[in-house]
Formats: structure tokens, sequence, C-alpha cells
């Protein structure tokens, strides 16, 4: 089946089909190890698109996890410790077969609980990786929408609520509404709290164990843990469902994403790359000896790959691209 690249770019995640086609693949070179020709076949058909690039990482990642007991999905362990030890006694169809239905299983739960895409296209606002838009609300409140990030909006005769599902947001507040702000409020939720905010500018960042809150305008009350605390202008604060603490100081400007940049300040180069990586859709990551270089400046989001061709200029690494969509930094030789 063809795939169109078009209609795929526009996605980060790759759709259930590609994922069945990375598991043919490793179901393939799992049963002809050390097919020099099928190996290089793979590789082509990896190169072919991010999004099998991806998929082809994920499957892996996955057949690790349920062979090191590290993913609980039900029969994957069964099938994997018959096809480990018994082999010689499976035929071949048998044993695909087996292996087949243990990872199409785990690649279902990944699928399930990777909702990126899924996100997206339900939203009322969203953006693609790499994607940034602003957006003027019924209320003239505006929002500002980095890379992969979901919203939904709830606006009642009682309440103004925006949900943020994922990624990030700048709110601005509009004022009051219609000088009565105390009957309908204006509230930022996400998993982690409610975020009421008062003539306020602020930004809302989710991370996998928290969310960061940085409060540029105005007060924002936090509602948290069952408690409820006053951010004000200049403070910055980590929040999940136990509370909220003090952020530490960023090393890069919290809110340079808006006018399409990165500006660091003596920043980790893993920390760096692991922050380009949301714009970019594939794998990027550096070497563990380089991963602790410092550097700073204004990096343009508009173009990834020539924002990482300037660090071999400014820094002792080198570039390597297996495919597009999969980049490494190592330390030059």
């Amino acid at each position: 089946m063809p795939v169109d690249n078009a209609s795929l770019g526009r996605h980060a995640e790759p759709c259930q089909q590609v994922v069945k086609q990375a598991i043919h693949w490793l179901l393939r070179l799992r049963n002809n190890h050390g097919n020099l020709r099928l190996n290089r076949q793979c590789e082509q058909w990896c190169a072919e698109h991010y999004e099998h690039e991806l998929a082809w990482q994920r499957v892996q990642s996955l057949q690790a996890e349920l062979s090191h007991n590290l993913c609980a999905v039900p029969g994957a362990q069964v099938a994997f410790h018959t096809l480990e030890n018994s082999a010689q006694g499976l035929g071949r169809r048998q044993a695909l077969k087996l292996l087949s239905g243990a990872l199409l299983i785990g690649s279902a739960a990944w699928l399930v609980k990777d909702t990126a895409a899924w996100q997206q296209w339900r939203a009322d606002y969203a953006t693609a990786t790499g994607e940034r838009r602003g957006f003027q609300l019924p209320d003239g409140t505006r929002i500002e929408l980095n890379t992969a990030s979901a919203v939904d909006l709830h606006y009642t005769a009682q309440q103004r609520l925006i949900t943020l599902g994922r990624g990030e947001i700048i709110v601005t507040c509009a004022g009051s509404d219609e000088g009565a702000p105390s009957v309908r409020p204006l509230r930022v939720q996400n998993r982690d709290g409610i975020y009421e905010p008062f003539d306020a500018r602020f930004i809302l960042r989710q991370e996998d164990r928290c969310t960061r809150l940085s409060v540029t305008r105005g007060r924002v009350v936090v509602h948290a843990g069952g408690h409820s605390f006053d951010a004000l202008a200049g403070q910055s604060f980590l929040v999940d469902q136990s509370g909220l603490r003090a952020a530490p100081t960023l090393d890069m400007d919290a809110g340079a994403w808006l006018d399409g940049l990165i500006v660091t300040r003596n920043m980790r180069l893993g920390d760096f790359l692991a922050e380009v990586a949301r714009y970019r859709p594939g794998f990027l990551n550096c070497a563990t000896d380089i991963a602790d270089l410092r550097l700073s400046g204004v990096f343009r989001l508009e173009d990834t790959d020539r924002l990482l061709a300037i660090l071999p200029q400014t820094l002792p690494v080198q570039l390597r691209y297996r495919t597009r969509w999969w980049v490494t930094l190592e330390r030059a030789v």
C-alpha cells in the first residue's frame, strides 16, 4: 500500500498501518537473523518516511520491554518465553503467529496510550509537531499554542473554561467578562490543577510529571492539591496534584517560542536537544560524553535542520544522520 507522505507529515505519531508494517519487519528479521540483504531492505523502509523510523523505534522498544518484564501486556510474556525457549519445536508460521499476536496486543496498547494524533483531531484548537498558532476566543481572550498542543473550550452561561490536553499555551486575558468576572470566571484547567487569572498573562507547559506555570503579568490563582495559591508576575511554579513549589530558574526564555525562537543561557546540550526535538518529528539525541556541554544563543525554529547545522560551528560536535528523521550528535574527531 503506497504511503501518502503529504498526509502522514501532518501527524507526529505513526498510524496503526505503519506500526503493523514495522512489526512485520521485526518478525522477518527475527526469523532471518544475519540476513544482510533483509537488513538493508529494512533500513531502506525506515528511511522512506519519518513515521516508518518512529514506528520501528517504538516496536523495538516495545519488544525490549516485553522481553524484560517491563510491560504487563496479557499473554505477551508467555509468547516471548515460548518463542525464545521453544523455537526449535515451533514451525515458522506458528512462531510468527505467536510473536505477532503478542506484539499486536502491545502495539495496540501503546497506540491507545499515546493519544497525540487523536487529541489533535478531536480538540477545539490544536497544533501539529513544529507548528505554533494563535487564536482569539469569543470573549477576547488570546491563546497561543506551542508545538504539539491541544485545548478544548467549555464556554457556557456560567463559566469560561479552557482545558489544556497536552503541550504548552500562553493565555492573555481580555479583562473582565462584561464587567462581571464573578458571574463567568475565566479558568484554565489541566491534569495538574486549575488556574484562575486576574488581568494576567501566563504560560502553562504540561510536562511528563508536572506543569510549569510562568506568570508574566497580573495574578493567577492556582487550585491544586486541595489548596489555593497566588502566583504573581515574575514568578514560576511547578504544579502537580500534590500542590505547587517554586520552579528552578530556566536556562532558556520560557516564552521565546512565541517569536519562533529558542533563547538559551548556558544550557546543557542534552537539554537543548530535548527542547529542539519537540519541534521536529523523529529521533534526536546526543552521546552521553557531550550531553553536559553548554551553549548560549538565539536559535530560530523555522528550520530545525539548519539550527542543528550551526552547532558544530560553536561546539566540538558532529552530526550523524542515520535518516532524515534520526539524528544523533557525537564528539567531533
